[in-house]
C-alpha cells in the first residue's frame, strides 16, 4: 500500500516537474522572440530612412531630372482636401515641374470624377498663375477614363485638352446629394427633436427638421452661383473652341468623341502620343508628391467616422 502511495507521489512530482520546466522554456522563448523582433525594428529603421526616399525618388523618375523632359502630375480620384487630388498635392507637383530648368513642358494625367468646387478652383487659378509664370512652358491635360465635374473645371485652365474616343468628359453642373430627411422617422418612433440655436437659420437644412421652401431656394441659389462660376471659367478658357449653339452646360456627361464635336477637348492623345508627337520629347517625369511611407499608411488607415456621418447628413456642394 505505501508502494503505491510512494509511487503516485513520485509521478505527481515529476509531473510537476517537467509543467515547470515547459514554462521556463516557453519564457525563454518569448524572451528570444522578443529580442529577434527587437533587433529587426533596429534593423527596419534605416531601412526606412535610407532606402525608402531612394524608392520615391526613382519612381518619380528623379534620377531623369538632368535630361530633358516632360513633367507628368496625376489628377488621380476625388479632389478633396485630404485626398490624392488635394490643390496642395497637385499645384506642389506643378510648381516642382515648372521650376526644373529641364522641363519642356507639363502634362496633367486626368482620371478624376470631380469633387470639391473649391479645391477644383484653387488648382485652376494656380495654373492660370503658373501659366503667366512660364509662357514658355505649355501646360496641357489629358484625360484618360474620365475627367468630369471638378476635373474638367481644372483642365480648363490648360493650354489644351486630350482624350481618347471613349473618354468620359464633361458633367459642367454642381451637385449636394445624399442627404436625407429623418422627420417621418422620428414621429413613428415617438421622439421629438430639440435643437436650440442663436441664429434664426443655425439649424438651416437640419435633417430631422421639416424641409423650409426658404432653405430650398437659399440652398439651390448657392448651387446656381457656383455653377455660374464654373460656367464661366470653362468659357473663359476654351472661347471660340466651344461649338456654338451647343449646351455644354446641362451636367451631361460625353464621349471624348462627342466632345471633341462639342469643343470640350482639342484633339485625342494620351500622355505618350502628346509628350513625343506634339511636344518632340521622349522623356517623362511624374512630380506628383507622393508624401512620405508613413504618411501614406497612416491616410489608409485614419478614416473618421464623424466626418464621415457630417458628409452623409449635410453633404457640402461638389462639381459632380
Amino acid at each position: 500500500m505505501f508502494d503505491n502511495e510512494n509511487k503516485q507521489q513520485r509521478f505527481e512530482e515529476k509531473l510537476l516537474t517537467k509543467v515547470a520546466m515547459a514554462g521556463v522554456v516557453e519564457q525563454r522563448r518569448g524572451r528570444r522572440l522578443k529580442f529577434v523582433m527587437f533587433l529587426m525594428a533596429l534593423a527596419y529603421i534605416p531601412f526606412v530612412a535610407l532606402v525608402i526616399p531612394v524608392l520615391s525618388e526613382d519612381i518619380n523618375g528623379l534620377s531623369a531630372l538632368k535630361e530633358d523632359h516632360v513633367g507628368v502630375v496625376e489628377v488621380n480620384g476625388v479632389i478633396a482636401s485630404e485626398s490624392e487630388a488635394s490643390a496642395s498635392i497637385v499645384v506642389t507637383g506643378l510648381r516642382d515641374a515648372l521650376e526644373n530648368d529641364n522641363s519642356k513642358a507639363v502634362i496633367l494625367r486626368i482620371n478624376s470624377p470631380g469633387g470639391s468646387p473649391v479645391q477644383s478652383d484653387l488648382i485652376y487659378k494656380e495654373i492660370l498663375r503658373l501659366r503667366g509664370l512660364y509662357p514658355e512652358k505649355p501646360i496641357y491635360s489629358v484625360i484618360e477614363d474620365i475627367g468630369a465635374s471638378g476635373a474638367y473645371y481644372i483642365a480648363a485652365a490648360t493650354e489644351n485638352i486630350y482624350a481618347s474616343e471613349s473618354s468620359i468628359v464633361g458633367s459642367i453642373g454642381v451637385t449636394s446629394g445624399g442627404s436625407f430627411g429623418f422627420v417621418g422617422v422620428l414621429e413613428k418612433l415617438g421622439v421629438e427633436r430639440r435643437i436650440y440655436t442663436s441664429g434664426e437659420n443655425k439649424a438651416f437644412l437640419d435633417p430631422f427638421l421639416p424641409e423650409k421652401a426658404s432653405d430650398k431656394m437659399r440652398y439651390e441659389s448657392m448651387l446656381k452661383n457656383v455653377h455660374k462660376q464654373f460656367i464661366a471659367a470653362v468659357e473663359g478658357e476654351r472661347k471660340e473652341r466651344l461649338q456654338s449653339g451647343a449646351d455644354v452646360f446641362n451636367g451631361y456627361v460625353w464621349t471624348g468623341e462627342e466632345s471633341l464635336e462639342l469643343g470640350l477637348i482639342d484633339a485625342y492623345g494620351s500622355v505618350g502620343t502628346v509628350s513625343r508627337d506634339i511636344l518632340n520629347v521622349e522623356e517623362l517625369v511624374n512630380y506628383t508628391p507622393r508624401g512620405d511611407f508613413f504618411s501614406r499608411f497612416a491616410k489608409q488607415i485614419g478614416v473618421s467616422a464623424a466626418d464621415t456621418m457630417m458628409k452623409t447628413l449635410m453633404p457640402a456642394p461638389s462639381f459632380k
